[in-house]
């Protein structure tokens, strides 16, 4: 089975999570910077398979658009040119960030390291994958 690429796309960072080959678990993979993000990508659909990406969608509570659209929305659109046989899907992140501190802080890790927002980003991305994984589990029982 090929991997799923999960994301969290920010104004500075990205970050990015990937499934096992049974789609069954997600792990942070790594994080980079915005403006590397579609040079990543491309070498990394070139020595992995992936069977689909999942962005996460910044919404607010009222589930409306929310500020961080204004850079998200161009991102999917100028990856669904660069990479249209790559399903996309989109996935509500709403406090995912604040389930990534605390999955920080149950793991043990010093306040200096949950400091680190590229590791926060890589969480994000990875909670983001994993509820798009039980959804999908959802949906087939």
């Amino acid at each position: 089975m090929a991997r799923i690429l999960g994301i969290d796309y920010g104004k500075k960072r990205v970050g990015l999570a990937v499934t096992d080959p049974l789609q069954i678990t997600a792990a942070g993979l790594t994080t980079v910077d915005t403006k590397d993000i579609f040079h990543f990508l491309t070498a990394y659909f070139q020595k992995e398979t992936v069977e689909a990406v999942v962005v996460g969608y910044p919404t607010t509570l009222r589930n409306e658009a929310s500020q961080a659209l204004e850079f998200v929305n161009p991102f999917l659109k100028k990856f669904l040119k660069k990479f249209p046989d790559i399903p996309l899907h989109t996935v509500d992140e709403r406090f995912t960030s604040k389930m990534a501190f605390q999955t920080m802080i149950d793991g043990g890790l010093k306040k200096k390291a949950r400091q680190n927002k590229a590791l926060v980003d890589s969480i994000s991305a990875a909670i983001i994958l994993q509820s798009f994984i039980e959804q999908q589990d959802n949906l087939l029982r």
